[in-house]
């Protein structure tokens, strides 16, 4: 059973709102990011401590926002390999919905050899106009050596490997020289072993900024004891619902997760 995100609400409510419009003036240009695991009491302690010096962002009148995506591999399951040993460059194929807005985007994620992350994407009618008719494909080969049809040219085709969704707050500074994206609520579905799996208590906190400025949310992090760790959503999803992958260095995060539930 899902808990209740009432009092989530209401944190986040009392933020001053930011509109989607003002959001996208925010460009930070030279971007480190850093990630964080905990869970739902923690971040509620959170909320209430960093009250004033945040702006929450508001979209379609709403300030959690649900999300979906669907996650494309090769048959080897490259990408979830390559993440695994923490190989460099790589890359990930995605199509994502902004629920709210109906929204779809076909997003090409690739960390190069210094850990910096680079997303490109287009518009796409939907995700299921992707599975069903490869929406965007000519979008996705002008970029990568992949396709979702025919492999004729030497290509390496894609399949839809595993779905999620879940419920995001975004927050920003005061400065405008950091966002926060904090998820929850995610729930797996796997394509290929047909499992399914939830983590309903879990939150992943992501820190973007600008460069080394100073950050807010980094003292109340320390003070409430939630240390950086890494968390691919696509990479986590797929050792929790697919048997018949390695999970070799996901031991330590699949263990960390076991202590949110």
């Amino acid at each position: 059973m899902l808990p209740d995100y009432a009092s989530l609400q209401a944190l986040v409510a009392q933020f001053p709102p930011i509109t989607l419009e003002e959001m996208s003036k925010i460009r930070l240009m030279n971007r480190t990011d850093t990630k964080f695991v905990t869970t739902l009491p923690v971040l509620e302690r959170l909320l209430a401590l960093c009250q004033g010096s945040y702006y929450a962002q508001v979209n379609c009148g709403h300030v959690i926002a649900p999300y979906r995506t669907v996650y494309w591999d090769d048959d080897l399951h490259t990408m979830y390999q390559r993440h695994q040993c923490g190989a460099r460059p790589r890359i990930k194929v995605r199509a994502r919905t902004y629920v709210d807005s109906a929204l779809s985007f076909l997003e090409i994620k690739r960390k190069d050899n210094h850990g910096k992350t680079r997303k490109k994407r287009v518009a796409v009618p939907s995700i299921e106009a992707v599975v069903q008719e490869a929406a965007g494909e000519d979008f996705l080969r002008e970029r990568t050596d992949f396709c979702f049809t025919s492999a004729d040219d030497g290509r390496t085709l894609l399949r839809p490997r595993l779905q999620n969704r879940f419920q995001r707050i975004t927050l920003v500074n005061k400065a405008h020289t950091e966002r926060l994206t904090i998820d929850f609520g995610l729930c797996f579905n796997n394509f290929d072993s047909g499992q399914e799996h939830a983590l309903p208590r879990t939150v992943i906190i992501e820190l973007k900024r600008e460069g080394r400025q100073p950050s807010p949310i980094l003292p109340l992090l320390r003070q409430l004891r939630v240390k950086p760790a890494g968390f691919s959503k696509y990479c986590i999803g797929t050792a929790l619902t697919n048997p018949d992958v390695r999970l070799n260095l996901f031991k330590e995060r699949l263990a960390l997760l076991r202590h949110c539930l």
